[in-house]
C-alpha cells in the first residue's frame, strides 16, 4: 500500500508543471539572494573606504584633518546607512520568498495528503467491491452446481420412466401377441 502512495507522490512531483513551479521559485530566491550578497559586498567595500577616509589627513603637513576629509567620511557613512537600509529591504524580500516557498510546500503537502487519503479511500472501496464480487461469484458457482444436479436428477428420472414405459409397452405387446 505504501509503495502505491510513494508511486503516486513520485508521479505528482515528477510532473513538469510541479518541477517548473519549483524552478521558478528557486530562481527568484537565488536571484534575491545574489542581490543581498552584492549589497553586503558593497557595504564591506564602502566600510573599507570609510576606514581609509578616517586615516586620511590632507591638512597642513598631513597632520590635521580638513573639513573636506571629515565631509568625505560623513558622506561615506551616509552611503553605508543607505546601503544598510537597502540590505534590510532586500533581506526582508528574501525572507518573504523563503516564507512563501515554505507555505507553498506546506500547501503542497496538504494537497498531497488529501490526494493520498482520497486514493486510499478509493483503493479500499475497490478492494471491498472486489471482495463482494468474489463472494457473488462463489454464490453463483454453488447455485450453478446445485442447478446442474437437479437437471441430472430430472434426466435420470425421465430416462427411468421412459425405460419403465418401454418395458411395459413391450410386455403388453408380447401379451397381445400370445393372446391372439
Amino acid at each position: 500500500m505504501k509503495k502505491k502512495l510513494y508511486f503516486i507522490l513520485l508521479m505528482y512531483v515528477s510532473n513538469p508543471l510541479f518541477s517548473q513551479h519549483l524552478q521558478v521559485d528557486s530562481a527568484a530566491f537565488e536571484q534575491q539572494r545574489t542581490r543581498v550578497n552584492t549589497l553586503l559586498d558593497e557595504r564591506t567595500r564602502k566600510f573599507e573606504e570609510y576606514d581609509i577616509s578616517l586615516d586620511q589627513k590632507t591638512g597642513v603637513f598631513g597632520i590635521f584633518k580638513t573639513k573636506g576629509d571629515m565631509q568625505k567620511s560623513i558622506d561615506i557613512l551616509k552611503t553605508i546607512v543607505v546601503n544598510d537600509n537597502k540590505i534590510f529591504i532586500e533581506t526582508r524580500k528574501l525572507l518573504d520568498l523563503k516564507d512563501g516557498e515554505r507555505e507553498k510546500f506546506q500547501q503542497l503537502a496538504t494537497e498531497f495528503d488529501t490526494q493520498v487519503t482520497a486514493y486510499m479511500k478509493t483503493i479500499s472501496k475497490l478492494q471491498r467491491e472486489n471482495d463482494r464480487f468474489k463472494e457473488q461469484i462463489k454464490i453463483h458457482e454453488s447455485e450453478e452446481h446445485s442447478g446442474n444436479s437437479m437437471i441430472y436428477i430430472s434426466l435420470f428420472v425421465i430416462a427411468a420412466l421412459g425405460f419403465i414405459i418401454f418395458k411395459q409397452n413391450r410386455a403388453l405387446k408380447s401379451q397381445k401377441v400370445t393372446k391372439v
